[in-house]
């Protein structure tokens, strides 16, 4: 669908997402940045942080992602972390 990315988040361990997304809020080396469907391509640098996002039906999840990089096409975001597992913090 147009309208979503696909989004993968892997660890060397594991697959910890692959969804359709909204939009992708991650925590880059060198500030937050957000990706939305059609977003030019680039390839940066991730601090630990929390990667929100926003699945099909417009639930927010957040999952903890420890460094790595992200990649992002007009279509499909990819987190490469060094580890990451799904967020328990309140916002």
């Amino acid at each position: 669908m147009a309208d979503n990315i696909l989004l993968e988040v892997v660890t060397p361990e594991k697959n910890v997402v692959s969804e359709r997304a909204q939009i992708v809020m991650a925590p880059g080396s060198l500030g937050e940045f957000g990706v939305l469907p059609g977003h030019t391509s680039f390839i940066t640098t991730l601090k630990d942080g929390t990667l929100k996002y926003r699945d099909e039906s417009g639930t927010e999840h957040r999952i903890d992602v420890f460094g790595g990089f992200a990649e992002a096409l007009p279509d499909k975001v990819t987190i490469l972390a060094e580890n990451a597992k799904e967020s328990t913090k309140l916002e």
